[in-house]
């Protein structure tokens, strides 16, 4: 048997766990469903009864074993959560969210594009320091405290309706120590007024973390990456389902059917088809995790599964009163010929609603509810033309998709938020198109300088000629990608190889007139001269040359490259200079001829190679730095690298790309050399 991974097909950790409907539940049966993600659906109709029996019964089985008691679902701080349907992962320099041209945050135009294609968030992970964290010395705390106007940010999602969470990342143990772990996350949680923490990489925080985060803020919501146990479902109230693989036939949620009340977001990060997790969602009652820019690559959801976000999360916000206490019933019996069509039912005080799905390739139209229901019947999702309330005989269940069904049994009052569900679901149609949307990233802040006499410049450059160039160009693969696209397309979990693993690849072009690049880096003696000469001053000063004193270079270090200064800084001095920043190319090129020198300490140079796709900024830095961050392979490209080597970052604003480790040279277009 091949120990190979096929990256598009799930691990055999994620498939779906299949329930023994034989014999008693056994000890050893009980802890085998209790490590279960999904509990994968029977194969035949006439065990679908025995199936939701074994459910049942593993439920009270596993629940007397802990001693269960759901403390953290009766706090009324953590209510929230239960009802908590969509949450956004979003970074924090997301271009929806960060104006980065006039250097001020935006919620109302990221909520507003939510509103528009997903019907709304409930809440949102500010994703902050990873993937640049490392870059420096800077931890996972500085790069949220850092961040000038971040609770003003937090109190204008908060004022929207919206919940906060901050990111956790316990790998962090090679940047700069302050307090610990514990002390400094509380710190933040109550600075912030954040409502959950995000744990990065973690199932589960442990006791003493869960104490002192209650401790600042009672109702504190934990979300946990991937599968949860079941000993701590008490004191998550929310998790992360991410690669989660069902089977065929919808299956349900181990964690959600052990606690209603807890609420599951399912997410599968590189896929460009959401069609099976927002399914699997809409079967067991649970919300979805919208992540269209991860940790830099665009992988936006496609038409087809944000109208279907839309119209299920519309349903399940105006009736989770029965997605939380109705009496649940998967895999509800439908009437017969509905090839690929399943549903749940959940029922409360006279009111079912059937969550539909349809896995098959074709749509169903026609009576989907089994013969003999009896009462008023009202499709909630019918097109436009058609009578919501004509007895649920041509409901349309379209491919890949969903449908809801109200039924108000003989005597039920109708809820009272019938009528404004009916009229919010009109013209939420479903939508064919599941085409994936390349976003191409751009190359920005270019100048055209003016060409420069040689002689103005001799001595101190290295001339990269005019002509064709071809060259070899090494990173390290990582979540960012490099240039364009997401690095795995519709792959379950990316591992080693596959991850952090050594890549290469080619890059030509032409050199249209000689370039040339500055022999040193810029020192801080240069750039304060820059100053005097000019007056600069950043239009956001924040970390801008904080390793000066007193406005001036350190005695004694005049002549180290200049740092904390980010690419408009070094641009506005390379013009002064009559110049620009070579490109990430024109860098290797002069870099590969053995004359490029390097000051002391070694420092990562900028290059003029800013790019955004709409979402993302990032621009290519070259050289490498003495800096290296130990502890873990998720941290930021460190140490002295070969001039070949690029390393994309991710361009932070409001000044947190000023780094104590990233600094510059110019170059300059020159004219060609006469014979």
């Amino acid at each position: 048997m091949s120990d190979t991974l096929d990256p598009l097909v799930p691990r055999p950790i994620d498939l779906p766990t299949v329930v023994d409907l034989h014999g008693p539940l056994t000890a050893e049966l009980v802890d085998r469903m209790d490590d279960a993600k999904i509990f994968a659906a029977p194969d035949r109709e006439d065990e679908v009864q025995a199936w939701r029996a074994r459910l049942t019964e593993w439920r009270a089985a596993s629940r007397a074993r802990i001693g269960y008691d759901g403390r953290i679902y009766d706090q009324p701080d953590a209510a929230w959560a239960a009802r908590c349907h969509a949450v956004a992962q979003v970074w924090l320099w997301d271009e929806l969210l960060y104006d980065a041209e006039r250097a001020t945050f935006t919620p109302d135009r990221f909520l507003a594009d939510a509103r528009e294609r997903f019907g709304g968030l409930d809440a949102v992970v500010l994703w902050h320091a990873y993937p640049v964290i490392g870059v420096d010395e800077r931890n996972q705390w500085d790069w949220y405290r850092d961040v000038p106007g971040l609770r003003t940010l937090v109190n204008q999602l908060h004022d929207a309706g919206m919940r906060v969470f901050v990111d956790y990342n316990p790998w962090d143990v090679g940047t700069r120590r302050a307090g610990d772990d514990v002390d400094e996350l509380a710190s933040l949680v109550a600075d912030l007024d954040a409502d959950g923490v995000f744990l990065d990489t973690l199932r589960k925080a442990e006791p003493e973390l869960v104490a002192a985060l209650r401790a600042v803020r009672p109702g504190i919501v934990l979300e946990g990456e991937s599968k949860l146990a079941v000993e701590r479902i008490g004191d998550h109230a929310t998790s992360w389902a991410q690669f989660f693989a069902d089977s065929a036939v919808p299956g349900v949620l181990r964690a959600h059917w052990f606690e209603r009340r807890h609420m599951q977001h399912h997410t599968r990060r590189w896929h460009r088809d959401h069609a099976e997790e927002l399914q699997s969602a809409w079967f067991n009652g649970v919300g979805v995790m919208v992540w269209e820019v991860v940790f830099g690559v665009w992988v936006g959801w496609n038409p087809r599964d944000a109208a279907t976000a839309r119209r299920m999360l519309t349903v399940q916000r105006a009736a989770d009163d029965l997605l939380l206490r109705g009496d649940w019933t998967p895999l509800a019996p439908l009437a017969p010929q509905l090839p690929g069509v399943h549903a749940s039912r959940f029922a409360l005080d006279g009111v079912e609603l059937w969550a539909l799905v349809n896995r098959s390739g074709s749509d169903v139209t026609g009576a989907v509810l089994p013969a003999g229901t009896v009462g008023t019947v009202v499709d909630l999702t019918a097109a436009p033309d058609q009578d919501q309330t004509a007895g649920g005989e041509h409901v349309h269940v379209p491919a890949q998709g969903i449908a809801a069904v109200l039924v108000l049994r003989p005597g039920a009052p109708e809820p009272s938020w019938l009528p404004d569900l009916r009229a919010a679901m009109r013209g939420l149609e479903h939508v064919r198109d599941a085409g994936f949307r390349h976003r191409v990233a751009v190359r920005v802040g270019t100048t055209a300088p003016r060409v420069t006499d040689r002689a103005a410049i001799e001595g101190e450059t290295v001339v990269v000629p005019a002509g064709p160039w071809a060259l070899t160009v090494r990173y390290r693969a990582r979540e960012t990608g490099m240039y364009q696209g997401a690095p795995y397309v519709d792959e379950w979990k990316p591992l080693p190889p596959r991850l952090h693993d050594p890549r290469t690849l080619q890059r030509d072009g032409v050199q249209t007139a000689p370039v040339a690049v500055g022999a040193d880096e810029v020192s801080n003696g240069q750039f304060a001269q820059f100053l005097e000469a000019t007056g600069y001053r950043p239009a956001t000063p924040n970390r801008f040359l904080l390793h000066w004193s007193d406005g001036r270079p350190v005695p004694g270090h005049e002549d180290d490259p200049v740092v904390h200064v980010d690419l408009a800084d070094a641009r506005a001095y390379c013009a002064w200079r009559g110049g620009r920043l070579p490109t990430e190319d024109e860098w290797q090129l002069a870099a590969q001829t053995g004359r490029l020198r390097r000051r002391a300490p070694f420092v990562w140079n900028w290059t003029d190679s800013e790019h955004t796709d709409g979402r993302t900024r990032f621009a290519m830095l070259k050289g490498g730095s003495e800096h290296l961050a130990h502890g873990s392979d998720w941290y930021f490209d460190g140490g002295p690298q070969p001039p070949e080597l690029t390393a994309k970052l991710l361009l932070p604003g409001l000044g947190l790309a000023r780094s104590r480790w990233i600094g510059f040279r110019c170059a300059w277009v020159i004219e060609e050399e006469r014979p």
